[in-house]
């Protein structure tokens, strides 16, 4: 009866162990997500700026001539 009472525990404690890497946090995808839209919006505004800047440098050269 030991021997079957020792088994269950040690089954039940490694269960309710294992739980605990397959878990996942409410909303840890969204974080993640977050960082990246920032950081493509970002480089979006300096991909923008920098086609400003060449179009008005453009402009400049076409009005010296």
């Amino acid at each position: 009866m030991k021997k079957v009472l020792a088994l269950m525990f040690a089954l039940a404690l490694s269960v309710s162990m294992s739980s605990f890497a397959f878990a996942q946090a409410a909303g840890s995808d969204k974080p993640m997500d977050k960082k990246e839209e920032k950081k493509d919006k970002k480089e979006k505004k300096e991909k923008a700026k920098k086609d400003k800047k060449a179009k008005k440098d453009e402009m400049k050269k076409d009005d010296a001539k």
